[in-house]
Order: C-alpha cells, then structure tokens, then sequence
C-alpha cells in the first residue's frame, strides 16, 4: 500500500450524471414486458445502485426477472441512442469541475463503483469526454451487489491504496452501506435518488460539488 495516495471513489447515477429519465423510462419497458405496473417513481429510483438482477427482485418480486433485465437493458440501449449518453445523463452542475479539481491533485486518484456494466459506463465516460479520469472503473459485471464491499475493495487494490485514505462519494444508502463495510469513509451527496436522511452510514453529507474539495481535506487532515 502507498501512504501517500488517496483514493476518491463515485457513485455515477445520481451522483455524478442525472440519468432519473432513462431509468424511469426503461424500467416502464421492463415492467410492460411482462404485463406488471410500474411501481410508484420513489420507489423505482429507490433501487438505483443496486445491480439489475437485485433491482428487479425487489421491486418484482414474482416478477420473471430475466426477461425484465433484458427488456429494461434493451430499453435504455434505445433510448440513449436517440439522444446520446451525455443529453440523456447529464453531469450534476459543478460534477466536470470537481473532477478536473481533484483530477489535478497528483496525490488523488479517482475511481467510480457503479452498478452499471461495463458497457454502459463506457459509453458514458467517451461521451462526456472523461477517459483517463478514473484510474479503476468498478462495474456491476464482475462484482456482487451494492452493498457487498468487492468494488471497493478491488479499486484500493488496483491502486494501492489504503482503506484509511479511500473515501466513496455517492447518494444512496447502498453506497454509504458498501463503504462502511469495506471500511472506508463514505460522503453522502443531496442532489441524488435517495433522501439524504437515508444515508445514515455517511461520515457527513455534502451539499453542492464546491464543498466536496474541503469535506475531503478535512477527512483526510482530521478524521472528520
């Protein structure tokens, strides 16, 4: 491990991009798909985070699963071709400056954990322009579900960097239950898909992006 690095891991739906209508709107899909209503918009971006195959369990729990994680995967495919990724996800205002902030600090490193796949945040990254911005890139493909620590755990091991240096950024309680169990700080965010009440495991909560800058120092500097 090097003492000398730290580590800042985002959250990306809701916490970097606003991707709430291609979320709504493809799991409408999955849900005509197999003849379920939609349940109530709260409830729907209660699960974002989680991984699809536990997203559909929750909110359809009789639900033919398979078919609902393909239809929603093929719906939002569509759907973010019509517009392109960076109309249809748009970055949270102040999120591009954040990230160039931090980006130039050459003792941080910056990663994502997501549940999105590979594929998705790839697509995601090219069009907003941010390739070479994060070091270690976590997907829902090879890791169990938020909140299960794995794609923490894996960035601090592909960086190198230790638990008490890591800090995960993200705007829902299953991020700040991953960061808890992998042992590392998590800052909560109030502009995202969970209430900000929810996120009882954050060290604290963050407002607006140009606080993000001194909330880390002061992590880092004094344990806050």
């Amino acid at each position: 491990m090097n003492a000398g690095l730290r580590l800042v891991i985002f959250d990306v739906d809701g916490t970097l991009v606003d991707s709430q209508g291609d979320i709504l709107a493809a799991m409408r899909r999955a849900f005509d798909a197999v003849g379920l209503s939609l349940p109530p918009r709260d409830e729907v971006l209660g699960i974002v985070g989680l991984s699809l195959d536990v997203a559909m369990a929750r909110l359809a729990p009789e639900g033919d699963h398979p078919t609902m994680v393909q239809a929603y995967k093929d719906a939002y495919m569509y759907l973010r071709a019509q517009t392109g990724a960076a109309e249809s996800s748009p970055l949270y205002p102040g999120a591009r400056e954040a990230l160039a902030r931090l980006n130039a600090r050459p003792e941080v490193l910056l990663g994502v954990a997501t549940g999105k796949s590979k594929r998705g945040l790839d697509k995601l990254v090219e069009a907003h322009g941010l390739e070479g911005v994060f070091v270690t890139q976590q997907v829902a493909d090879f890791h169990p579900s938020k909140p299960h620590p794995s794609m923490i755990h894996e960035a601090m091991r592909e960086t190198g960097v230790e638990a008490s240096q890591t800090v995960m950024i993200g705007d829902t309680s299953f991020d700040m239950e991953m960061a808890s169990a992998a042992g590392v700080v998590g800052l909560g965010v109030d502009w995202g898909y969970h209430p900000s009440t929810a996120l009882v495991a954050a060290r604290t909560i963050v407002s607006d992006f140009p606080a993000l800058d001194a909330t880390l120092d002061a992590v880092w500097e004094t344990g806050l």
